[in-house]
């Protein structure tokens, strides 16, 4: 048997489809279904912005901008350690 007559075999076979012991309420499911999935994608995404992306905190800003000013020579090496252990 050729791919075209499993082709033709499948289309006919799923024209008659009454939608199995759904009753005539078929909808109903696929309409829940597509919220359930738009659900989870919602979860995920919330649960990835929520727990991967995290502000930094203040010391973790106090840090940055004291790396930031000796990287600019506006501080010394040893006033960059001494304001580094004070954060700590």
């Amino acid at each position: 048997m050729e791919l075209s007559n499993y082709a033709s075999l499948v289309l006919v076979h799923t024209a008659g489809w009454d939608h199995g012991d759904w009753g005539g309420n078929w909808w109903i499911w696929r309409l829940l279904m597509f919220f359930f999935w738009i659900a989870v994608v919602a979860v995920v995404i919330w649960f990835a912005r929520h727990n991967w992306y995290r502000d930094p905190s203040g010391l973790d800003r106090a840090r940055g901008i004291l790396a930031e000013r000796y990287a600019r020579d506006e501080i010394s090496a040893e006033e960059y350690r001494e304001r580094l252990d004070n954060l700590r």
